[in-house]
């Protein structure tokens, strides 16, 4: 194996699913001569054409209309978006229709279309392309939604969402398209809904997703130092949510930190949270469930400004070190509780 980026492994994975299989085709603006918002489908226009390669008017709603009718037609349409928050645009099309056709046709129809959705904070984008808006998604019956953290996860992810029967919005962080590692040359799946030990620890389980699953490794590395072990479990996919990993994960450390880039206030935290809570991991808990996201404000472009609008490692060291205190206090309550 080589070191890929994510970008790379995207575009492999893409490349590879269109060559085994006619039926795929991507769709969406600028993916042709100008190789995508962010430079993925790089190259795709010349090896397969532009009845492949599908370049469109500045029109989300349409794009998603022509997924879902090609889709019930027994195509397999690769829908890129420049920015995900652009997906607002295509709402009705991909919750009103994708998630329900199968449903509602008693299933006979199936809508085997990829989403593919930009996302997250670091580029300066602004307000309005900066947004992680995964937990709408997760909440329609009917959609997959996929936020792989790494390039190796993003390949193997890609294959898998581009062979599943069901609308799959997938979500690729901006900032990862650099990041690099050892990524096969050849095609390989990856199971949807089965979450990832991204490093095993014994103290603390750290679930995080996209992005913060890396600062969250970094962080657990910090934590080390101090004789803190850290385990990050990384979803990969939350619909559907492995949940059985994430139980027996919380359960060994009996504690937990959620971290996620989208807004805490209602976001997939606090879903995961509220799991743990109805689960036998409740009983192993040695402190209350911890969660950090993102503020409660519109994203600001100034570079100083958005860093501070969401976790950064030193957040994440600074709430573990806090989960360890606040299992100490509690020890020391319960003691002095029995004994007087």
């Amino acid at each position: 194996m080589i070191e890929k980026t994510y970008r790379k492994a995207l575009n492999e994975a893409l490349t590879q699913a269109m060559r085994a299989n006619d039926k795929v085709y991507l769709i969406g603006e600028d993916i042709g001569v100008y190789g995508g918002g962010f430079g993925v489908t790089h190259g795709l226009l010349e090896e397969f054409g532009s009845e492949r390669v599908r370049e469109t008017p500045i029109s989300e709603s349409a794009i998603a209309g022509v997924c879902v009718g090609s889709a019930m037609m027994g195509m397999r349409p690769i829908m890129e978006l420049h920015f995900s928050d652009f997906i607002t645009i295509a709402m009705d099309q991909i919750v009103n229709q994708a998630a329900k056709m199968h449903y509602m046709n008693n299933g006979n129809v199936t809508v085997p279309m990829v989403i593919r959705a930009p996302f997250g904070i670091g580029t300066g984008a602004g307000a309005q392309h900066s947004q992680s808006l995964e937990s709408w998604f997760t909440h329609i019956p009917g959609l997959v939604v996929i936020e792989p953290s790494n390039a190796y996860d993003a390949k193997g992810l890609l294959f898998s969402a581009i062979k599943d029967e069901n609308p799959v919005v997938f979500f690729e962080h901006k900032m990862l398209y650099e990041k690099a590692m050892e990524v096969p040359d050849e095609k390989y799946l990856l199971p949807i809904g089965v979450a990832d030990i991204k490093r095993v620890g014994s103290d603390v389980t750290i679930i995080a997703t996209a992005q913060m699953v890396n600062y969250s490794l970094l962080a657990a590395k910090r934590l080390a130092l101090q004789g803190i072990s850290v385990e990050v479990v990384d979803p990969r996919t939350l619909v559907p949510l492995d949940k059985k990993t994430l139980i027996n994960s919380v359960s060994k450390t009996g504690r937990v930190l959620i971290v996620t880039e989208e807004v805490k206030v209602s976001g997939f935290g606090a879903e995961i949270t509220a799991m743990l809570a109805e689960s036998l991991a409740f009983n192993s808990l040695k402190t209350s469930i911890k969660r950090i996201g993102a503020a409660f404000t519109p994203t600001p472009v100034a570079e100083i400004l958005e860093k501070t609008s969401i976790p950064q490692i030193l957040d994440i060291v600074l709430a573990v070190e806090q989960l360890m205190k606040d299992t100490k206090y509690l020890t020391r309550k319960r003691y002095f509780t029995r004994a007087f």
